[in-house]
């Protein structure tokens, strides 16, 4: 650590090293703004205030009761998957609840991309068991859901109504939404430090993203051993998704340069812990650093995303593949479609996380990292037919994320990445 004065040394649990003086009054003024209770090393244990509260670190789920009765939860519906919904994680947490005299019941009608009957069905067990807020446990699909349930709990107007375009957000009632824990499962969506939603439309196949800013859950549980038990697979497309949304904030055209750092450092900790946690699961120390990727990917990605999600998410709507697996089916090539933009940025990351500073180096790594961790190479590997070809080639562009694009996506463009992503040529 450095000091901050040359003042004398002082007894602190930061692995023996003194606190100065001007320090130490510091964090008797704001404890609240960082307290890191054990040295980060194996297994890293902080709180943290950015984005949000964040309990992170092995064997937090243990303060889920504390947390609920500290911001006045009396009876919460937790929201997962089906999956689960049967897992003792899930029934251990639930225990919890109960056992500090808490009502709370699971709601787990979810699909893996979240539609909208879904939330129809979890607005209905949300007020059947009275319940005044929610914990979202689990992946993606129980967080998006989960947090969407909260926030149309008491909403007059239609779900769509509240779609991220523009100032719609602004036609909620913030009174009508329900405060919100959320419980990462997995290290790739981000979605425990987002103020969003992203939800299928059934009628038109299309996902839309749902916004509020109070979507935001109040406090985040970041538990890496939620996530030992994660198959290989699911390990990869959610990591991969990890690196998506810190890659595609990095190259986005946008100013944000607190998003880029972010970004950037997300990227170095994806290529050290990835692999690592795909061959061995119980590597608790790459899962930690791989759930702080997930989460400041999400928190990166304000300064937008772009065509790999632009072509993921009509892929994703039509034909229901995992949402990070099909993300890093794209990746190599909407990096090439959009290297005259971004080569000099490329060049520079490569260099930050070890590479020779050229595109061509991330690109390999990119290329070689798929294929260690087994992801197709092309949508046909992927189980992917181009029947949808001239639908999803219209929907890519009007995706929200396609305007975050380096490069302007059009539909010609998008059809070619498509046919481009299904033969493998790069």
């Amino acid at each position: 650590m450095r000091s901050m004065t040359d003042e004398g040394p002082h007894p602190t649990p930061f692995g023996g090293h003194p606190l100065p003086q001007r320090e130490r009054e510091f964090r008797q003024e704001f404890p609240y703004l960082l307290t890191c209770e054990y040295p980060m090393t194996q297994s890293p244990t902080a709180n943290w205030n950015y984005p949000t509260t964040i309990k992170f670190g092995a064997g937090r789920i243990k303060e889920l009761p504390q947390i609920c009765i500290d911001l006045g939860f009396k009876n919460p519906l937790l929201v997962t998957d089906p999956f689960l919904a049967t897992q003792k994680m899930t029934l251990d947490a639930v225990a919890s609840l109960k056992a500090a005299g808490l009502g709370v019941a699971i709601f787990s009608e979810i699909k893996p991309n979240p539609v909208d009957s879904n939330i129809e069905a979890g607005l209905k067990a949300l007020k059947a068991g009275g319940h005044d807020s929610v914990i979202a446990f689990g992946g993606g699909s129980g967080l998006d859901a989960g947090k969407v349930i909260a926030f149309m709990a008491g909403q007059t107007r239609p779900m769509w109504d509240f779609e991220d375009i523009g100032d719609w957000w602004t036609r909620a009632d913030p009174k009508g939404i329900f405060p919100i824990i959320a419980v990462p499962t997995t290290a790739g969506t981000g979605s425990e430090v987002g103020r969003a939603g992203v939800i299928t439309q059934e009628s038109t196949h299309t996902k839309k993203v749902i916004f509020h800013p109070l979507m935001m859950p109040k406090v985040t549980i970041c538990d890496p051993e939620l996530t030992v038990g994660m198959p290989q697979k699911i390990t990869v497309g959610t990591g991969m998704d990890a690196l998506a949304h810190c890659l595609e904030a990095y190259c986005s055209p946008f100013y944000h340069p607190m998003g880029e750092g972010i970004a950037v450092e997300g990227i170095r900790l994806v290529k050290e812990n990835l692999a690592r946690a795909f061959k061995d699961g119980h590597d608790l120390e790459a899962r930690a650093h791989m759930m702080s990727a997930a989460a400041m990917g999400a928190t990166a990605f304000q300064k937008g995303l772009g065509a790999i999600h632009a072509l993921s998410h009509p892929v994703g709507a039509l034909h229901d593949t995992h949402h990070g697996m099909t993300n890093a089916v794209f990746m190599p090539y909407v990096l090439v479609f959009n290297r005259p933009a971004i080569e000099a940025k490329i060049e520079r990351l490569a260099a930050f996380i070890g590479l020779e500073p050229n595109f061509d180096a991330f690109l390999g790594w990119v290329l070689d990292l798929r294929q260690q961790l087994g992801v197709p190479h092309t949508l046909k590997e992927f189980g992917v037919e181009l029947t949808n070809l001239d639908l999803m080639s219209k929907m890519a562009p009007e995706d929200p994320t396609a305007g975050g694009n380096p490069v302007p996506l059009t539909e010609a463009d998008a059809r070619m990445l498509f046919e481009k992503a299904y033969s493998g040529q790069l």
